[in-house]
């Protein structure tokens, strides 16, 4: 079940042969009706035209519509790529029947590489007669890069139902507002634009920020929520219990697309689980965990299951949070490996071994306490490997 498991949208996924490999690259996500939409897109100063035209309409009206290419990224391609935007969408909203305002536009893939236009237009026609409420599966194939597998979820609270998919590997870091990734949810619940661009912003975006894979934030990552109000029933407002059941849908969801993404980043054999407490605040609670997730040390360490206990003290001391030392400790595994600012005395003879131990599991969990402050928070990392410098070096050859 994916995107397309709320009522009221559809969605395909075709070949246009703008991808090298021959795999599906173009994709289209229809509602019937909408009832509102909202996004998060990427800080990153040179947002692809995609993103820049997403954003635009929806800040103006409530699209209805997206249409994703993955092979190309339509970044860093100037005045052309604005235009290429404007003409794919509007190719895609005159077989729809609709605005072309109605349209947005994702791209991913390589970063200064134009749309293939002429493949992109002529797989349109095919693309739109192939929608149906089965193309959720199709959608999310067609959206990869470099991903090894289709990233979906969903959910269902009482009436309504909420479902999504994701793409992305590499280049990801926490500074959404993004990682290249690009996620798609839906719900059937009638929420309005207002209602959901607030529980986009309470509860997707603390959720993919908490990701990192490399610390490199794309030009394209964006997080686009739709809903059609196919369920029917009253609209679902803050402060209702139907409002509480569309945000577990949601929070449900966006938590598997997010643990989905980790344990399939590239070259990735270990998902960091790094939760930081006892802050003063939670800002610097989550600068410490971001720190440790986004440590190379600390990555290369878990890949090569040497739980040194230095790389997380000089993550911890780096991060620009603000703690006493002398109270912090920290485990791997469950095994505390600091205590008091230090190392733990019998570390070498007792707990090393445990901690290497733990360090053989797929999903490793490090625990930071600060102090004794009221602030908590986490992240999701991956270690670094072998392979992933051999797909990042290989990436445009």
């Amino acid at each position: 079940m994916s995107l397309t498991f709320p009522r009221g949208f559809r969605a395909a996924g075709v070949t246009a042969g703008m991808k090298p490999s021959g795999r599906p690259d173009l994709g289209l996500l229809v509602a019937d009706r909408v009832r509102g939409a909202a996004g998060l897109f990427t800080t990153n100063a040179f947002a692809a035209a995609p993103v820049r035209l997403s954003a635009r309409r929806l800040a103006e009206g409530e699209p209805r519509a997206v249409v994703v290419n993955s092979g190309q990224a339509n970044a860093g391609t100037g005045p052309r790529g604005h235009r290429d935007a404007e003409t794919t969408t509007a190719a895609v909203a005159t077989e729809l029947g609709i605005d072309p305002s109605l349209v947005l536009a994702c791209s991913t893939g390589v970063i200064g590489e134009p749309l293939d236009l002429g493949r992109f237009l002529g797989a349109v026609p095919g693309l739109v007669r192939d929608l149906s409420t089965d193309g959720g599966d199709a959608f999310a194939e067609a959206i990869m890069t470099t991903d090894t597998v289709p990233k979906a979820a969903a959910a269902e609270r009482g009436p309504y139902r909420v479902g999504g998919c994701a793409k992305g590997v590499g280049m990801i870091a926490p500074d959404l507002r993004l990682a290249t990734m690009l996620a798609f949810l839906t719900t059937d619940a009638p929420v309005g634009t207002a209602e959901l661009r607030r529980l986009a912003t309470e509860v997707l975006e603390p959720r993919f920020e908490a990701l990192t894979v490399d610390g490199c934030s794309s030009t394209n990552d964006t997080v686009l929520l739709f809903a059609s109000g196919a369920a029917g029933g009253d609209p679902v407002l803050p402060g209702t219990s139907a409002f509480e059941q569309v945000r577990e849908a949601l929070e449900e969801v966006g938590t598997s697309l997010v643990r989905q993404l980790a344990h399939d980043a590239e070259g990735a054999s270990h998902v960091l689980l790094v939760e930081a407490s006892g802050a003063s605040n939670e800002a610097d609670a989550w600068l410490v965990a971001r720190a440790i997730a986004d440590s190379p040390l600390v990555k290369t360490a878990v890949f090569g299951g040497d739980p040194n206990p230095g790389r997380l003290l000089q993550a911890i001391g780096a991060s620009g949070a603000a703690f006493e030392p002398e109270g912090v400790e920290a485990s791997i595994g469950g095994v505390r490996v600091v205590a008091d600012g230090q190392v733990v005395p019998s570390y070498r003879d007792v707990e090393a071994v445990q901690a290497r131990q733990a360090l053989q599991t797929r999903e490793v969990e490090i625990r930071v306490r600060l102090g004794d402050g009221p602030g908590s928070g986490g992240a999701i990392g991956v270690d670094l490997s072998y392979d992933y410098v051999k797909i990042n070096a290989e990436y445009t050859t």
